[in-house]
């Protein structure tokens, strides 16, 4: 089931809803300064913060790292072609891809490519030896083609606020 699609997304109300928006873009946030701005007391505050990490909606918390700062200013987007597309290939693909920590961010795409992948690395020196040792080795990987990126307009933007679905 698509996560979107999901029958406990409509089971969160408003004050719920702006907790999550709030955690969003503050994750830090005092339990006292949440319950302010969502305008509820502490206690209530607290026992739903407790409950959206216990039933998923929260799944954790985390720094945001500055990735220039450290050198990583390099962002290319490879586009993968495999070939195979069975479930059980998708799934070693997956797998493999998982490992490699200079992919950020991995999508399964309906279109004319299988996965677009976001890699972050220091250098293009380094940007070709992640594709060549670490990419091209991948499970049935048929072809690849790589943009890459002069200036991120926008990253990490915060979640907005949750809709209820119908």
């Amino acid at each position: 089931m698509d996560r979107s699609d999901h029958p406990d997304a409509a089971r969160l109300d408003s004050f719920d809803r702006s907790i999550l928006t709030v955690l969003a873009s503050d994750g830090r946030i005092s339990i006292a300064d949440l319950a302010r701005r969502i305008g509820l007391s502490k206690t209530p505050t607290q026992v739903r913060l407790r409950r959206l990490e216990t039933e998923g909606y929260i799944t954790g918390y985390r720094a945001l790292i500055d990735p220039i700062r450290l050198g990583q200013d390099h962002v290319a987007f490879v586009e993968v072609r495999l070939s195979d597309t069975r479930e059980a290939a998708l799934a070693a693909f997956n797998a493999a891809i998982a490992r490699i920590p200079e992919v950020e961010q991995a999508h399964l795409i309906a279109g004319n490519f299988d996965y677009l992948l976001k890699v972050r690395t220091r250098s293009m020196t380094q940007h070709r030896a992640v594709l060549g040792e670490k990419i091209s080795t991948l499970p049935h990987l048929a072809s690849t083609s790589t943009y890459v990126a002069m200036q991120a307009i926008k990253e990490d933007a915060p979640l907005a606020a949750p809709q209820n679905v119908t």
